[in-house]
């Protein structure tokens, strides 16, 4: 028979698909952590130099890496019998996830974080065969592998630290990260708004983000204050890869505006 400690613990242990939600922050962190490690390795490899490739302002993260390591952990629960399922399946959700991605980014802030145009197969330049096998196989080694190591990790952790302790350390690493994922959508927002408006580059809302821009220049100390956090160093430096449309949908890198502004932290090699 439960005692009364036991009931109140299943209460709050709040779950979805059958994870925890305190596993699902600490999955989240883990692999942003380790997409930030694969895509810095993959920038050094392919363009000889180490740049950010973090998703946030703050911090080494990449977020698509956490969001769909989680959609594969659940995608897993109902195809990870049949590995050329899985295969299929994580191809499959791998490209639904960069496309919303990309759409959104471009719909919100008017970014662009890839541009796959050039690489066959590709939708919008959105998603492309080459990047949705390569999520296929992301699917495989992390169900298959990677996971059940992390799972054991964890658990390992639980065990040396106290389980209230260790809670709360990750309750305060995700709230972090979502302050910081608004902070970087306001920032990004606000760079690009500067950037249009000083180089005159028409895109498609260029009247509200002008109308925008004069408004907050009228508050000088917050004006002066947002673009010094912000600044045009601080944006190109983290990240380097962004990308605006104008009105002809014509892609515009910002780094090339800024030629004074070195986007890399380190040369490794030529290229």
């Amino acid at each position: 028979m439960q005692n009364k400690n036991e009931v109140v613990i299943e209460k709050r242990n709040y779950t979805i698909f059958g994870i925890s939600i305190w596993r699902l922050c600490t999955y989240f962190i883990m692999y942003s952590f380790i997409g930030y490690i694969i895509e810095t390795l993959f920038g050094i490899a392919t363009k000889g130099v180490w740049e950010s490739r973090q998703s946030f302002l703050y911090g080494p993260f990449l977020g698509i890496y956490g969001v769909g390591a989680i959609c594969i952990i659940f995608l897993s629960k109902y195809l990870n019998k049949n590995v050329f399922v899985l295969f299929v399946g994580g191809c499959l959700l791998g490209a639904l996830i960069e496309y919303l991605t990309s759409f959104l980014a471009e719909v919100i802030v008017q970014t662009t974080w890839w541009d796959y145009s050039n690489n066959i197969l590709n939708i919008n330049g959105r998603i492309c065969l080459l990047y949705s096998f390569f999520w296929g196989l992301l699917t495989i080694f992390v169900i298959k592998f990677l996971n059940p190591k992390l799972d054991k990790l964890i658990d390992k952790i639980k065990n040396k630290i106290s389980s209230k302790l260790l809670k709360v350390f990750v309750l305060i690493i995700t709230i972090f990260l979502f302050v910081n994922f608004l902070f970087t959508g306001f920032a990004q927002d606000l760079f690009i708004t500067r950037t249009v408006v000083i180089n005159d580059i028409q895109i498609r809302d260029y009247n509200r983000r002008l109308n925008r821009y004069e408004k907050l220049e009228n508050t000088k100390w917050l004006f002066d204050f947002l673009n010094t956090i912000w600044s045009d160093k601080k944006m190109i430096k983290t990240f380097p890869n962004m990308k605006i449309l104008d009105k002809n949908r014509d892609v515009i890198h910002m780094d090339s505006l800024f030629p004074d502004i070195q986007p890399y932290y380190i040369k490794i090699f030529d290229k």
